[in-house]
């Protein structure tokens, strides 16, 4: 199996100069910095002890920034790496002000790149986040003998039978981590079966994010938002937003300054709901819309990225979508961090114990469907705001996460 896997990666490389243009013109590639990705470095490494931290995108940077900024307060680390796939996460990285920190791109997983990637940055920890597996780079790191964790692991049951079909070469893979840190007990679970040696269920790492880097609101904006009573619709998918409009419009009824702000997962869907919202007689207006907002405007709708931050500040009451259709729900993390009553559906398996745990705090509750939401919605517009409850449960049980994850990788730094 490895060998056809390696295979693979030959030929995808051969193929890579025409996907690197094609993303390039799509503006999903930087134009320059591409050329990390075939291990032609644009940034130095430094003599002393360097970290290295890998994430597939966005998320998976944004988890490790608390920890890496208590890193950086070691003095045994002289350089800390992150790589990772994506434009986007280099674009949010650059906005972040760390001292010790780079970013590079990761390498093509193949076997002569991640070779001349681990001669040149000379990691003395590899630390791979969420579900980052790349075969021919764990190898290669074992047969250097750097220490490998698998930081915040999460295995879904998807990904597991997947792996489960290749049961002797995922042992052969998942028993080259040192140590496994997982996010879920499923995931614990998953790993042992996998043949991993060492794992340890911390909790989801995503909770100590603390809040910052969100977009500053135009004072006036913010201003029209305080004479409304706002709930939020964020990262939905195809159908929800007709669900949400509809309960709009139920809840406007009783609540004549009601503003429902709707934050679409997948932006380019945004002309197919501006349709069907108008459809329904309701007045609709876009964020990046340079028209001021008028006042009897019903929904508010987000068509860019980098916003929900903002949003989840202004609103306190959160429906996450992709819990009303058959997609497995979305991450409820960040929300709950900003101190927002999360209300989902019932197709929440991705994120369910998760969900177990915000609703044990009583952050987050399950609803059936949208005449519940509804419900509850109106039934938390009357109850005190209780924001800054929900913060402080968030912050408690993150700090407790941060701090145990570096105790584990502060053992592998001092060796």
């Amino acid at each position: 199996m490895f060998f056809l896997y390696r295979i693979l990666i030959n030929l995808l490389l051969l193929i890579s100069p025409i996907i690197i243009i094609f993303r390039i013109l799509k503006k999903k590639e930087d134009p320059i910095r591409f050329q990390e990705k075939f291990c032609s470095f644009t940034l130095s490494r430094k003599k002393e002890k360097l970290i290295w931290f890998h994430g597939a995108s966005v998320g998976e940077i944004l988890s490790v920034i608390p920890l890496i900024r208590q890193l950086e307060k070691n003095k045994d680390i002289d350089q800390i790496l992150v790589t990772s796939n994506t434009l986007s996460s280099s674009k949010i990285f650059s906005k972040l002000k760390l001292k010790k920190t780079i970013h590079q791109f990761y390498p093509i997983d193949s076997n002569y790149f991640t070779k001349k990637f681990l001669e040149y940055w000379k990691p003395s920890i590899a630390i791979f986040i969420d579900s980052e597996v790349w075969p021919n780079m764990i190898i290669n790191i074992k047969n250097k003998s750097i220490p490998l964790i698998l930081l915040n692991a999460r295995i879904t049951k998807k990904s597991f039978n997947k792996w489960m079909l290749f049961n002797s070469y995922a042992k052969k893979i998942f028993s080259k981590f040192n140590l496994c840190l997982t996010s879920n007990n499923k995931s614990k679970k998953y790993l042992k079966l996998l043949g991993a040696k060492k794992v340890i269920f911390l909790g989801n790492l995503k909770f100590s994010n603390i809040e910052g880097n969100e977009t500053v609101l135009n004072k006036d904006l913010v201003k029209f938002f305080k004479t409304k009573k706002i709930w939020c619709a964020s990262s939905t998918h195809k159908q929800e937003e007709i669900l949400c409009a509809r309960v709009h419009n139920q809840l406007k009824k009783k609540y004549k300054n009601l503003l429902t702000i709707i934050i679409p997962r997948h932006i380019d869907r945004i002309p197919s709901i501006l349709d069907e919202l108008e459809k329904l007689n309701l007045k609709v207006h876009l964020h990046e819309s340079k028209n001021k907002v008028s006042k009897n405007t019903d929904i508010y709708l987000v068509n860019s990225y980098g916003k929900t931050k903002s949003f989840y500040k202004i609103s306190k009451t959160v429906f996450l979508g992709g819990s009303m259709i058959k997609h497995g729900g979305q991450n409820p993390i960040e929300p709950a961090i900003y101190g927002s009553k999360i209300f989902y559906g019932p197709y929440n398996w991705n994120f369910d114990e998760i969900y177990d745990l915000l609703d044990s705090h009583k952050v987050s509750k399950k609803i059936n469907n949208m005449n519940e939401l509804s419900y509850n919605i109106q039934k938390f517009f009357i109850k005190n705001n209780k924001s800054n409850k929900i913060k402080s449960k968030i912050k408690k049980l993150g700090s407790e996460i941060l701090i145990q994850s570096l105790k584990q990788i502060n053992f592998f730094i001092k060796k």
